[in-house]
């Protein structure tokens, strides 16, 4: 049997643009709040709203986008974010005090939620049904290297160059991000049935802005998001606390070849086993290296940890996505995608906020040793929420004989 062909030009484009979106994200966010501070003279609470802003931002794009999508359709969804994208992203070279800069972030990651959504959602719909899990996982890889080398680019150009030469990086890197997606081929919007279309119209409901099918798994995701938004957050304070400011500089590096090396395994084994088989594995993997990096006494020892949370949280991405997808009918995958996005946004976005009210009780050690025992109890959830009914559902959708040929 011929396998459907997943590398496109349109999946390789769109993937592209996603990653110069949230390489954008992940280098302004390690930069603007030492910016904030610098420039504008705020307190530290008010230069992390300047980081937990954009988030918000994020979130209300996607609420609002993932209801609008299917009406509006993919590729006018996706230019409309890209372009208000590079327009907000202009914005950073006004100099308008603290309150015009916070409404900058938060425009900005309103474009941002809006032309990701867009991204994701054409993304599941090219990528053939049969290798659903093996595609989104590749998808997804663009977000991954994003949170390896933004980070690693912001903190070089912070320390070698001028913000407003980050800003000007960051402008073309929209523009680019805008031009090379002119040149996919998005499929037409699946549009919905009739009788649903109608029941959307009549009021206002849950089921309009977010995919109640998708609800479950997202449930999962925001916990195990929390767990890693203590990493991403706070592992330059510890690393501090534990002179290990070198190694520290290059665990995200280490997460991002796990997944590399791992993903184009774990999205196939989903497609022929279920998301079992690469779930509760990477329950245990990210568990383990948020209880070792409490223990990290050395270099080795840190970056192993960021192997363990690559492979283990790395894959947890984009195996909950494709769940989330799979549940859901495909004139709802727009929403399903911005329902996911959502999840994980929260976890990242508001877990850092959470935690630093913590962090003063426990410090950082403990803190991680509290995650990685959440992490592990999560575990049950996922079981109740999903698991134990993954393998009914992965037989439901099991392509026919006949749709098999087709593909």
């Amino acid at each position: 049997m011929k396998q459907t062909k997943l590398w496109t030009k349109d999946f390789m484009i769109i993937s592209l643009a996603n990653f110069f979106l949230y390489l954008v994200f992940y280098l302004l966010l390690v930069t603007m709040t030492v910016y904030a501070v610098e420039q504008f003279h705020v307190s530290e609470s008010q230069a992390g709203l300047v980081t937990g802003i954009f988030i918000i931002g994020t979130l209300i794009g996607r609420l609002f986008i993932g209801r609008l999508i299917t009406s509006i359709g993919n590729k006018k969804m996706l230019y409309f974010g890209l372009i208000f994208f590079v327009l907000m992203s202009l914005l950073y070279f006004v100099d308008g005090g603290i309150t015009f800069f916070l409404i900058t972030r938060l425009l900005h990651g309103i474009a941002l939620g809006a032309a990701s959504t867009a991204t994701g959602t054409i993304v599941a719909e090219v990528i053939p049904a049969e290798r659903k899990g093996e595609g989104i996982g590749y998808y997804s890889m663009s977000i991954t290297l994003a949170t390896a080398i933004g980070p690693f680019i912001g903190l070089y150009m912070s320390s070698h160059t001028t913000y407003q030469v980050i800003f000007g990086f960051c402008l073309a890197l929209g523009i680019i991000s805008l031009i090379i997606s002119l040149f996919a081929r998005i499929p037409a919007t699946k549009k919905p049935p009739k009788i649903a279309a109608a029941e959307s119209k009549k009021k206002l409901k849950l089921s309009g802005f977010v995919e109640p099918k998708a609800l479950p798994i997202g449930l999962v995701l925001i916990i195990i998001s929390v767990g890693y938004a203590s990493v991403l957050s706070f592992i330059n304070f510890y690393a501090i606390e534990i002179d290990l400011v070198e190694a520290a500089s290059l665990f995200f590096i280490v997460y991002a070849v796990a997944i590399l090396v791992s993903r184009p395994f774990t999205g196939r084994l989903m497609d022929l086993k279920g998301a079992n088989w690469v779930m509760y594995p990477a329950f245990l993997l990210f568990g383990a290296g948020l209880l070792l990096l409490s223990a990290a006494q050395s270099s080795i020892s840190l970056l192993l940890a960021g192997v363990l949370m690559g492979l283990g949280f790395g894959n947890m991405q984009s195996t909950t996505q494709a769940i989330a997808v799979k549940m859901t009918p495909p004139y709802r995958m727009g929403l399903a995608t911005s329902t996911y996005y959502i999840a994980l946004d929260a976890g990242l976005g508001f877990g850092p906020y959470v935690l630093g009210y913590i962090i003063p009780l426990t410090g950082y050690s403990n803190l991680y040793v509290i995650m990685g025992i959440m992490v592990l109890a999560t575990t049950i959830l996922y079981y109740v929420m999903h698991g134990k009914k993954e393998h009914s559902i992965s037989v439901n959708m099991e392509p026919t004989t006949s749709e098999t040929r087709a593909n």
